[in-house]
């Protein structure tokens, strides 16, 4: 009897440590549950959504290089809860005034039984719309310098989901979108369209983050990172027959994914999870989950719209580089007249372009192809292409900059670094500091190519600390920065709001030398790729054609001008270029107006409609006004949306000037036609719009005085 009383004592002992291991937190309301567990002496975690479970059990932690023993006999030594956590905080610019920081904390430290005893932290927030987790590792004499060779986060996923997707790929992002099940991931080499370079995805199931996903039950999820800060970017690997997703990290030219020192922190691993499309485009959490803003001075960071000496080098108008320029009326080897392009980055060109933003009240000019070195730069992986000082003969930098600022415009400066991140290094003081003294504010980075020191990936530990080192220099010399090709931005411009915004996917460009991107591209982007941060798309095209242009030319925009007019408000971004140029938009003044009027700063954002892949329609108030802009975007397939105005002050009344589709217009057929109407509105309003193929629409709303 005595033994089997100390039995029945150890097998509650047992049991008690076993329920010990298992921890449970809730969303503020309960909605979202997540559960952390020791199994067999690995963390691993659940998550729920209104009591169905959204991701399966799912490992967690790391392999560390030389340390076979790391982390394989798990115990939970101590957790820390944390209730009601509500920080509100106020964004230099963005979509709202105020953003809502509101979650409920755990943090489980962790020490595994192997001689040297190593403790990881885990810290899980837990919002309303997802879960943010990252690892953390305190200092510990037997855990100082050490190497990340695999991370073992994953994401097993209850079924085979809908995704929207682009292959895993360390060094590029700009692919078309894939929608399509998990089990249907392609395992194929891609080559990227526009032959900037040749692309080369991970072989096998790999995908990129901001991944999109959809449940059969109508439960959608977002999977990504926040913080991204010395360490590298997360590719997601799937096995289709279970659905599990897991970490994959850029490598260095090693093969080492990270070098770390403790104290270390990872970014956080973000899941945003809601059964209504438009509370995923409505999530802050990968903001919130950014440390709030570093910068002391900010009175320099100005959303704006901007033109820019850009489009006419891809319509083949001009060209980035000094010896391009020639006379168009040079004979050629057979005698007969020979067409030739002239440089784009003149002194004359770039007062014109001056002008009309002056006259448009736009905030900037980009200018591309100013500095020397564009003879030199394209695929031939070289370290000192350029300088980022040295102007061409036929471009006045000192005068340009004065100019401008003598009409109230900003040059917006831009670097191409042709991946060679060590030149480009070694100038960033000096070409920085040349910026600030001319007056020059803005700048757009490039980094085109295979990236240089050779063996580096653009998505790796390496290249994220380089990005970050650029935006805090820039800072130092009051510079907002725009980066094109860098990896996908995780909220990091709540930190450094002078980094405002990025390319990092498939840009509009794409239209003008490749295939083009499809109807549905805008309509993912926002669920994905924008997910992360503001991008720089590079909306506002009015001559949808290129035969415009070139005769017999196949290349066009796969949009309508309505629709055009409509990605100013649907794909968010703080900086917005004026794409098209000039004569376009005055040969089209009751178009143009609704981009001269529309915003880019905001009090208030209000997502409407939304469905991955198929439409969105999203409003926005107009910082420090009354004033709000409405776009409606679809992708290939006509469709009637209703707009449901409630959102406007009740007893208010307001003239709504609607930029839609003509009754004939369709992306292929006739994309340029479009209609306008002008119509008085208030809060009790319910509107029906048409949209037609790959088309859209664009509303102003202004109080009625």
């Amino acid at each position: 009897m005595k033994k089997l009383g100390i039995l029945l004592l150890l097998i509650a002992a047992t049991n008690l440590w076993s329920l010990a291991q298992t921890v449970s937190i809730g969303s503020p309301s309960g909605k979202i549950i997540l559960n952390f567990t020791i199994k067999n002496g690995n963390p691993v975690y659940t998550l729920s959504y209104k009591g169905k479970t959204v991701i399966e059990e799912s490992n967690l932690g790391f392999k560390i290089k030389d340390m076979p023993e790391f982390g394989n006999t798990f115990t939970l030594e101590n957790k820390v809860t944390e209730m009601g956590v509500n920080q509100p905080w106020t964004p230099v610019w963005g979509e709202t005034k105020t953003i809502e920081n509101n979650y409920n904390m755990l943090q489980v430290t962790l020490k595994d039984n192997a001689p040297q005893a190593h403790t990881l932290i885990i810290v899980f927030k837990v919002y309303e719309d997802g879960l943010g987790f990252r690892y953390e590792f305190p200092e510990q004499a037997n855990l100082q310098h050490f190497i990340i060779s695999e991370e073992l986060t994953s994401f097993n996923l209850t079924g085979d989901h809908k995704i929207w997707w682009i292959p895993g790929d360390f060094d590029t992002n700009e692919y078309a979108y894939y929608t399509s099940k998990i089990s249907d991931v392609e395992k194929k080499t891609q080559k990227r369209d526009g032959n900037i370079f040749t692309a080369t995805p991970i072989q096998g199931s790999f995908v990129q983050t901001p991944l999109m996903i959809k449940s059969p039950e109508g439960i959608y999820m977002n999977i990504h990172e926040a913080a991204l800060i010395n360490y590298p970017c997360m590719d997601l690997k799937f096995d289709v027959t279970t659905y599990n997703a897991t970490a994959t990290l850029a490598p260095d030219a090693v093969g080492n994914k990270a070098y770390l020192r403790a104290p270390a922190k990872t970014p956080w691993r973000t899941i945003v999870v809601s059964d209504d499309a438009r509370e995923i485009l409505a999530s802050k959490m990968i903001l919130n989950l950014n440390e709030p803003n570093k910068l002391k001075d900010v009175s320099y960071i100005k959303p704006m719209k901007y033109v820019g000496i850009w489009l006419e080098m891809h319509l083949g108008i001009s060209t980035w580089d000094y010896a391009g320029s020639q006379s168009a009326s040079d004979a050629g080897s057979d005698g007969k007249t020979v067409k030739k392009t002239k440089h784009g980055a003149t002194t004359e060109s770039t007062k014109k372009y001056i002008d009309f933003a002056a006259a448009n009240g736009f905030g900037g000019v980009l200018v591309e192809g100013w500095n020397t070195g564009w003879e030199d730069w394209f695929g031939k992986w070289k370290e000192d292409v350029f300088d980022f000082v040295t102007p061409y003969p036929d471009f006045d930098v000192k005068e340009v900059n004065k100019y401008a600022q003598s009409k109230n415009v900003g040059i917006i400066t831009h670097h191409e670094t042709s991946g060679s991140v060590t030149n480009y290094e070694r100038y960033m003081d000096t070409a920085y500091r040349q910026m600030a003294a001319l007056g020059s504010h803005a700048l757009k980075s490039g980094y085109v190519g295979k990236i240089i020191p050779r063996g580096e990936y653009h998505d790796g530990q390496w290249m994220v600390n380089h990005y970050l080192r650029a935006i805090s220099k820039a800072s130092d010399h009051q510079i907002m920065v725009t980066a094109h090709e860098p990896v996908r931005p995780t909220g990091l411009h709540r930190t450094y709001p002078n980094f405002m915004a990025a390319e990092a996917a498939r840009g509009q460009e794409f239209n003008f030398w490749s295939d083009g991107n499809p109807p549905e591209h805008e309509t993912i982007l926002p669920f994905t790729r924008i997910m992360g941060g503001p991008m720089d798309y590079t909306p506002g095209i009015f001559k949808i054609k290129k035969s415009f242009y070139i005769p017999g030319a196949k290349e066009q925009v796969h949009t309508t001008l309505a629709k055009q007019l409509a990605l100013y408000v649907t794909l968010y971004s703080p900086v917005q270029m004026v794409t098209d140029l000039p004569e376009n938009y005055l040969a089209k003044p009751d178009a143009f107006q609704f981009i001269k009027d529309v915003a880019v700063d905001w009090d208030d954002t209000k997502i409407l409609l939304a469905e991955p892949g198929d439409f969105i329609a999203t409003a926005r108030k107009a910082k420090g006004t009354r004033n709000w802009f409405v776009g409606g975007i679809t992708d290939e397939q006509a469709r009637t949306m209703e707009i449901d105005f409630s959102f406007l002050d009740k007893g208010q009344k307001y003239t709504l000037t609607i930029y839609k589709d003509a009754a004939d217009a369709s992306w292929d057929n006739n994309p340029e036609a479009y209609a306008i109407e002008t119509i008085v509105v208030t809060s009790k309003t319910k509107l029906k719009v048409n949209l037609a193929r790959g088309g859209g629409f664009a509303m102003s709303i202004f109080p009625k005085k």
